[in-house]
C-alpha cells in the first residue's frame, strides 16, 4: 500500500473479509482446523492437541464448522460409538494458508524479541 495515497476501497471487499473473520474467527477455530489438518480426526485426540480448549468450546467450534460447511461429521454406530471429523474438499485450501500463517507468526515473534 502506498504510503500518503488514497485509493478507494471496494466495499465487496470489506465485506469479503468480514465474512472470512467470521467463519475462522475466534480464538479456536483455526487451532482447530490446523488439528485436524495434521491427522487427528476423533473429538478427544482433537481436544488432546489444543491446550486450553474445554470440551464445551470444541463441541461449539466443531457444530459451527460444520455449519459453515468447512467440516463433515461422520458418526460409526461400532460399541464404542466414533465420532470423526474430516474436511470437506472446500476447506482443504486451507490448509496451505494455516502453514503460511504459522510461518507468519514466528517470524512476527522473532521480530518482537528482537525489539
Amino acid at each position: 500500500m502506498a504510503r500518503g495515497k488514497k485509493t478507494e476501497i471496494d466495499k465487496s471487499d470489506i465485506k469479503a473479509l468480514q465474512d472470512t473473520i467470521f467463519v475462522v474467527g475466534g480464538k479456536w477455530k483455526l487451532p482447530i482446523i490446523y488439528s485436524i489438518c495434521n491427522g487427528n480426526k476423533r473429538f478427544r485426540d482433537i481436544e488432546r492437541s489444543i491446550p486450553g480448549i474445554t470440551t464445551r468450546m470444541l463441541s461449539r467450534n466443531l457444530k459451527e464448522l460444520e455449519d459453515n460447511k468447512l467440516i463433515t461429521r461422520k458418526v460409526y454406530t461400532d460399541l464404542p460409538v466414533i465420532v470423526e471429523y474430516e474436511f470437506t474438499e472446500y476447506a482443504k485450501e486451507y490448509g496451505a494458508l494455516i502453514k503460511q500463517m504459522i510461518e507468519w507468526g514466528k517470524k512476527h515473534k522473532k521480530i518482537l524479541v528482537q525489539n
